[in-house]
């Protein structure tokens, strides 16, 4: 194992405490020590397992409300100092500073806050200091310390413990580190969003979800996708989502969420080739088609209303990517599932961020969605504007 490193002491001070327990046990078994604060020393010590408090090893205790827990040269001493370098492990031995060679940490829910429509204050004291600060120190020592910064990287930290013990390689480590990196930038774009108010004084989104595309526009072009689409819809039928796909869906929702009555619509690289809203989705789909029917081959279809066994079959005689719905009865997705690649998507209720904006020559492009008042972001997002 590359430049292989043994964990034997762990510093763990988590505001989510769920799935935990299995982490704790295992590094129990494998002699690792505990260092703690308040609710996670005893989350820890309810476990059965010794555990210091962070309080003895600085001899302060947490102060300010909470405010000040961790931010002490004992404890950031201990994960910052380079084991490889003589200096350091002089000066750690000096002023009697233990190794910390695991910090496991989560940060204050400031996102879930401003959304719960808490009073300024209460938001303010989600703005976490110690935790981000511990996150940053680990990450920045990955040479010698693993840290793990949210729920998330839970589960790949307990397999590589299930695998190999507690012991890591210098890989293992940068690739938490770079996790815990995407953790910080998305905690603090979040709160200067906030801060910002909308004003739009610079540009900041973060987003978790990434999902690697077989390519972009083009086959020789990478391609990703940075959002939870699961959120949005149930793919229950077809061939994996392409870019080019997702650049006909989303143009595709952007249209019919402008009607209210029953409406289907068929678009063509990103543009609609046939409309129509009628009293029956089967009126709706034969009104939409006769408006191109030659450009409607191979297209995106999208509907607000549920697709019936009579309309279905009427679909089924053209050739086309995707086809989008709220619902359909089991008889229509029994036709409409004939053709093996036929992305077959049922919508959810999902909101929509309020804001657009895309990569445009060296900066980035911005602008009010137009549909935000009737589909208003539920929470907010890691993502602000550049005027």
């Amino acid at each position: 194992m590359s430049e292989a490193k043994r964990i034997k002491t762990a510093l763990v001070s988590v505001y989510h405490k769920e799935g935990l327990d299995e982490i704790i046990t295992k590094l129990h078994e494998e002699g690792v020590e505990f260092l703690s604060t308040g609710g996670t020393r005893q989350f820890i010590e309810s476990l059965g397992f010794p555990c210091k408090a962070v309080e003895d090893l600085t001899t302060y205790p947490s102060i300010l409300g909470g405010r000040v827990k961790t931010l002490h040269p004992k404890v950031f001493g201990g994960i910052l100092c380079r084991r490889g370098l003589e200096q350091d492990m002089q000066q750690i031995e000096k002023y009697e500073i233990p190794e910390i060679d695991l910090v496991i940490v989560d940060l204050y829910p400031f996102e879930a806050t401003v959304a719960s429509g808490a009073e300024e204050q209460a938001i303010i004291e989600k703005i976490d200091i110690g935790g981000i600060s511990l996150i940053r120190a680990a990450a920045k020592n990955f040479n010698d310390v693993v840290i793990i910064a949210s729920q998330a990287q839970y589960k790949p930290f307990r397999d590589m413990l299930l695998e190999h013990g507690a012991t890591t390689s210098r890989e293992e480590r940068r690739w938490f580190a770079k996790e815990a990196f995407a953790v910080s930038s998305h905690y603090d774009s979040a709160i200067f969003n906030y801060f910002d108010g909308g004003e739009g004084s610079a540009f900041r989104c973060a987003v978790e979800e990434q999902k690697q595309l077989r390519y972009g526009e083009n086959p020789h072009q990478k391609g990703y996708f940075y959002g939870n689409l699961d959120a949005m819809f149930d793919q229950i039928h077809g061939k994996e989502i392409s870019y080019n796909n997702l650049l006909d869906i989303n143009a595709a929702v952007d249209l019919i969420d402008e009607f209210d009555e029953v409406t289907f619509a068929i678009l063509k690289h990103n543009n609609a080739c046939g409309l129509a809203s009628r009293p029956t989705v089967l009126e709706a789909w034969k009104d939409a088609l006769a408006g191109d029917p030659v450009s409607a081959f191979g297209g995106v279809l999208v509907t607000n209303a549920v697709i019936d066994k009579e309309t279905a079959e009427e679909i089924n005689k053209l050739f086309f990517e995707v086809i989008i719905a709220p619902d359909y009865d089991v008889d229509a997705l029994e036709i409409l599932g004939q053709k093996k690649n036929r992305i077959i998507l049922v919508r959810k209720e999902a909101k929509l961020p309020k804001k657009q904006f895309r990569s445009l020559l060296n900066g980035v492009l911005v602008q009010e969605d137009i549909m935000a008042e009737k589909y208003p972001l539920e929470e907010e997002t890691a993502c602000g504007s550049e005027r």
